[in-house]
C-alpha cells in the first residue's frame, strides 16, 4: 500500500513523498517502514505505542485513532503533521 510522507519527515525516507509498505495494521506499517528507514517511527509513535498529539493518521480519507487499525492492500495512509508557530 501508499504511504504518504509529510515534508517534515522526508528526510528519513532520502525525501520521497510517498513509499509503498505492507502489513495488515498501522502498526505493522509503522515497524516495517521503521527497518527502512529508522527512526520515523519515533517521529510519529510515542514511547507509550500512541500517535503522537502533532501528528494524525488518515487511512483513505479517515482518521485514524488507533494502531492497531486493519487495512486493506489498496489503502492509501496520509501522515499529516501539525503545523505551529507564531
Amino acid at each position: 500500500m501508499t504511504v504518504h510522507i509529510p515534508s517534515a519527515l522526508r528526510s528519513y525516507t532520502g525525501q520521497k513523498s510517498e513509499v509503498e509498505a505492507e502489513g495488515r495494521t498501522v502498526a505493522e506499517i509503522l515497524s516495517e517502514l521503521d527497518r527502512r528507514y529508522p527512526g520515523l517511527r519515533f517521529r510519529i509513535i510515542t514511547e507509550q505505542d500512541t500517535i503522537r498529539a502533532h501528528i494524525r493518521i488518515f487511512v483513505n480519507d479517515k482518521q485514524i485513532q488507533s494502531l492497531s487499525a486493519t487495512l486493506r492492500s489498496d489503502d492509501h495512509i496520509h501522515i499529516v503533521c501539525a503545523l505551529s508557530g507564531g
